[in-house]
């Protein structure tokens, strides 16, 4: 959008020149020419101040005065201009192709030297207002512009969620599960895995794939899944292979998301004494992933009822984490688990009602 002389001349100019007949002069000069927000100072000392507050479109700028010359000056503003550029027009007395030079390279716009045209500097003035309005509006057309990117990508990011919780919910319906336990779980897993020191990404990743761990459920047969006594030997063995179905099913990604859902889905069973299933991992062998969502995933079924045993009360089950400390569970992931109960507890709460 083209800027009108109108809007130029709505401009906030700053004039900060020791010599009060330079400024009056140029506020005469403004004035003629429609301008009237213009502020002055003879004190450099005053320049960061005035233009923090006053915000202007343009400050006009001599470079020898007492206190702070222009180049000191001029130091100092960059502070408030760190993603855009001084508007300055120097207007100074000093005529050497040095001084015009170090001025335009320490953030001045434009240069010019006393006594100068009345027309000339108007000119001049006016043109770097525009400049800066112009700017000024490309700059607010990018934020908003970046902000409804980031709009965009949050509801993307939102609804792959959605999708990837909702073809989760199709194994946990199999199991006799509510949608909330996944929840719960994944961001149970969230919670210790930024206590372990996850950065932002790695947590997204993690919210992401976790409520995958048990898909490969979709693959067991229903005698087996939904048996409400305990499972023979061999139907046990076939419960055992939903982690490398679920593990197959996710397989072959270039998605970082679903290489982490399918470490998880195989590995959130294995346990720190080399007890668990399908390799039987010891220690660190198993990923850090698949130990937190495996910490996580059975303190979630411990607090809730399931076809074979009642809720355990949070105390309870925060105790036995405690003791397959070493056994079940990585003993450092158990040291931040317990750091983290209190976060825990409010994730229980906060999804309490669907549970039941």
């Amino acid at each position: 959008m083209a800027i009108t002389k109108e809007q130029i001349q709505q401009a906030k100019i700053l004039i900060i020149d020791d010599d009060e007949l330079s400024i009056r002069l140029l506020e005469e000069i403004l004035h003629k020419a429609g301008f009237h927000n213009i502020k002055a100072t003879m004190d450099s000392r005053l320049a960061s101040k005035l233009y923090a507050e006053f915000r202007p479109e343009l400050l006009l700028l001599d470079l020898k005065m007492p206190y702070l010359d222009g180049f000191q000056v001029m130091e100092q503003l960059k502070v408030y201009e760190q993603t855009s550029y001084l508007p300055i027009l120097v207007i100074s007395q000093e005529e050497s192709a040095e001084t015009k030079f170090r001025a335009l390279q320490s953030g001045a716009k434009d240069f010019l030297n006393k006594p100068y045209d009345r027309f000339e500097v108007l000119i001049r003035i006016e043109n770097l207002i525009e400049v800066r309005m112009l700017h000024n509006q490309v700059r607010r057309q990018n934020e908003s512009l970046e902000e409804r990117v980031r709009e965009r990508t949050k509801d993307l990011q939102e609804t792959r969620l959605d999708v990837i919780r909702r073809l989760a919910h199709a194994a946990e319906y199999r199991d006799n599960e509510t949608g909330s336990h996944i929840i719960r779980m994944s961001t149970y897993s969230v919670c210790l895995a930024q206590q372990v020191g996850f950065n932002e990404s790695q947590r997204e990743l993690l919210l992401m794939a976790s409520p995958l761990h048990d898909i490969g459920k979709i693959a067991i047969p229903d005698y087996i899944l939904l048996k409400p006594g305990k499972l023979d030997p061999d139907e046990w063995e076939i419960m055992k292979t939903h982690t490398t179905m679920g593990a197959e099913l996710l397989s072959g990604s270039k998605s970082p998301f679903l290489q982490m859902a399918e470490i998880i889905a195989l590995t959130h069973h294995e346990k720190w004494d080399g007890s668990g299933y399908p390799q039987g991992l010891k220690k660190e062998n198993i990923p850090l992933i698949g130990r937190i969502c495996g910490l996580c995933d059975v303190f979630d079924a411990l607090t809730n009822k399931r076809p074979y045993k009642p809720a355990w009360s949070f105390q309870r089950a925060a105790e036995e984490i405690q003791q397959q400390n070493g056994k079940h569970f990585d003993p450092s992931l158990v040291e931040y688990f317990v750091k983290v109960l209190p976060e825990f507890k409010e994730i229980m709460s906060q999804y309490k009602d669907r549970i039941e």
